[in-house]
């Protein structure tokens, strides 16, 4: 079972934290902790949003309004990235001869996409 974090946890965790920048994280959706009858607990990839979100605010100075838009992209990309990874392995595990119309037909592609730009 995965390990949960309660508010006081993920505080104490994450230098960058406060319990106010916490609540305004989870009132603007970019972390979606699970409630509980304690308060909300937060997963190890909640607390690694967290640092995330913190990082993009005092590092990169995202205002905190841009970062639901950001997170979004971020989790689309992520999302690519799994789907892309799950596309590669179902193609290597094809035949050599369906391997090789793919790389064609890929590669048609691109040259079409190319030439369109």
């Amino acid at each position: 079972m995965a390990r949960h974090y309660s508010e006081t946890e993920v505080v104490a965790i994450l230098e960058d934290l406060d319990p106010a920048r916490l609540h305004a994280f989870v009132a603007a959706h970019v972390v979606t902790p699970v409630v509980t009858s304690q308060g909300h607990a937060f997963t190890e990839a909640d607390v690694a949003r967290l640092q995330l979100l913190c990082d993009l605010s005092d590092i990169y100075g995202l205002p905190t309004d841009a970062l639901p838009m950001v997170m979004s992209l971020i989790d689309q990309l992520n999302t690519a990235r799994g789907d892309m990874r799950a596309l590669i392995q179902a193609v290597a595990s094809e035949p050599d001869d369906v391997r090789g119309r793919i790389r064609r037909s890929v590669r048609q592609l691109r040259i079409v996409t190319l030439g369109q730009g």
